[in-house]
């Protein structure tokens, strides 16, 4: 039996880019953070289905479980620290007087 080598990780590049609308173009912060949240979500189903497939006995390695598991962790985690990252953010904002 053969174990492929393990591949970095790849985050979805949703995540890793948030762009700022100008006028005339560009995404907008709210297709950005729906794009970021679809992505997180899928790689927890990913990783879900493949757990279920595993436990099922359909042939799915024990080791590519457990990295998409983390994988999908990883992402989840990443994505919850820029969200409290926004809130901080905004809530400095809030605090500015005018």
């Amino acid at each position: 039996m053969t174990i492929p080598p393990i591949s970095p990780i790849q985050l979805p590049p949703s995540i890793g880019q948030i762009r700022v609308q100008v006028p005339g173009g560009g995404e907008t912060f709210r297709s950005v953070m729906n794009g970021a949240v679809e992505s997180v979500n899928a790689m927890q189903n990913d990783a879900h289905a493949s757990m279920e497939s595993f436990l099922n006995g359909e042939g799915q390695d024990l080791h590519k479980v457990a990295l998409d598991q983390q994988r999908a962790g990883i992402a989840f985690d990443l994505f919850l620290q820029v969200r409290n990252k926004m809130v901080s953010a905004y809530q400095e904002v809030m605090r500015m007087q005018v």
